[in-house]
């Protein structure tokens, strides 16, 4: 860490006062702090002193601080919290309304615009400094949570297109709870039960052997179970990209999210060219492994050669990803310019190849979308499921499309589109 130069000591401080605020917007960053940890730093920067800034830095990440992840979101709040006279002025500018993809907080570091959520939480925009305000013990405080349902179900409706800034934070963090349960494989392996269906004959007659051949009990098996891998593909173009972003949150949530099943989650991007980004999702930090992604894919944003990327994805990847029963899930509006043919080859290798593929459309939104497009009629015929993936209701929907394989969503009824076009 820098070296700082010496904090001044106000002549009215109100240390214990500010480190419980500061403690208060680590936990809204999503530290998980409570009341013993305050009380413990507050005890703790009086045993050490308050000279120097490196030295209260560290006393306070000692008592903060438990995980590896935790330090980017604990440095960049300490930093805006503690150093910056201005930082109100500084997160203000982070949060203004500008969405551009995976790379849209270039000059911010990772965990930055959600430090800056978080102490700018509660705090008036239009003050030029942040203040806080005491509140009397006695206050009676009333909340109104009439319209809190009416208004998680609208944004769980609402398309991720026609979301403020405001509305994307929150649907990320809904996003980040979400999960996708699947259920396992059955194998032809077997393995010793005793509430198992099927008789071992081996163990059987390994057993009599103690007793001179004379069989006295049997011993039974199971089949055994194993859990596939989840491998996503997913469109960055500039048709996509607010989408994907989106996607790749709840992405990351599920790689993240232990005992829900999934042996791997493998995931891929694709505009112009195909990139992996499976290590960067497994940073427990959501920020920081959506902005090292960004600066994995270079395409992002530009355009779309989706048959160029399959064939890609079947000539280097398949093999490696998609053995075992593996499920995947293509995000794409599947506008592509690029050979049609080429595109159909691809599309049916990738689905002999995997065990189940979902395709996920956001034009689907749409009440009169029909395949008239030459990639959506490529595409359509060799997808198992064909849903629309505009808002965390259709994500939410998608356990159902995995667990069943009878779920097809919308592709029967736009294959007898094409079929009377």
């Amino acid at each position: 860490m820098a070296t700082y130069s010496p904090l001044e000591i106000p002549e009215d401080g109100k240390l214990a006062h500010n480190i419980t605020h500061f403690a208060r917007a680590l936990r809204k960053a999503g530290l998980p702090i409570g009341p013993g940890r305050v009380i413990d730093a507050i005890r703790a920067v009086e045993a050490t002193g308050f000279s120097e800034r490196s030295d209260f830095y560290w006393t306070l990440h000692a008592c903060f601080v438990s995980r590896p992840e935790q330090r980017v979101i604990y440095e960049q709040v300490f930093r805006l919290f503690w150093r910056d006279p201005k930082y109100l002025d500084h997160m203000m500018n982070l949060l203004l309304p500008s969405i551009r993809g995976l790379q849209e907080e270039r000059q911010a570091a990772a965990a930055e615009k959600r430090a800056a959520e978080a102490l700018l939480d509660g705090v008036d925009q239009n003050l030029p400094k942040p203040e806080f305000e005491d509140r009397e013990e006695d206050a009676e405080i009333e909340i109104d949570a009439s319209a809190t349902m009416s208004h998680e179900e609208r944004l769980k409706t609402l398309d991720f297109e026609l979301m403020s800034t405001e509305e994307v934070a929150e649907a990320k963090r809904m996003l980040s709870r979400l999960s996708l349960p699947v259920q396992p494989l059955r194998t032809r392996r077997t393995k010793p039960s005793t509430g198992g269906a099927i008789v071992d004959l081996r163990r059987t007659l390994r057993s009599s052997l103690r007793t001179g051949g004379e069989i006295q009990s049997l011993a039974f098996k199971a089949q055994r179970h194993r859990w596939p891998n989840l491998v996503v593909i997913c469109d960055i173009s500039g048709s996509m990209s607010q989408y994907s972003r989106m996607v790749l949150h709840f992405v990351h949530a599920v790689a993240n999210r232990k005992g829900q099943g999934w042996a791997k989650v493998h995931a891929f991007t694709f505009g112009t060219r195909l990139t992996n980004i499976t290590r960067h999702l497994k940073n427990r930090d959501v920020d920081a492994a959506l902005k090292s992604a960004g600066a994995e894919a270079q395409d992002w944003s530009g355009g779309t050669r989706i048959g160029a990327c399959l064939h890609t994805f079947n000539q280097d990847w398949s093999r490696r990803v998609l053995g075992q029963g593996a499920v995947v899930l293509l995000i794409t509006d599947g506008l592509d310019r690029d050979d049609a043919g080429l595109l159909k080859k691809e599309a049916e290798r990738l689905h002999l190849s995997c065990k189940r593929l979902i395709w996920l459309n956001p034009l689907l939104r749409w009440d009169g979308f029909s395949p008239k497009a030459k990639g959506v009629r490529a595409l359509l015929p060799h997808c198992d499921a064909f849903r629309a993936g505009h808002s965390i209701q259709t994500l939410e929907a998608l356990g159902q499309a995995i667990s069943d394989p009878g779920d097809g969503g919308e592709k029967a009824r736009l294959i007898r589109m094409m079929a009377g076009t």
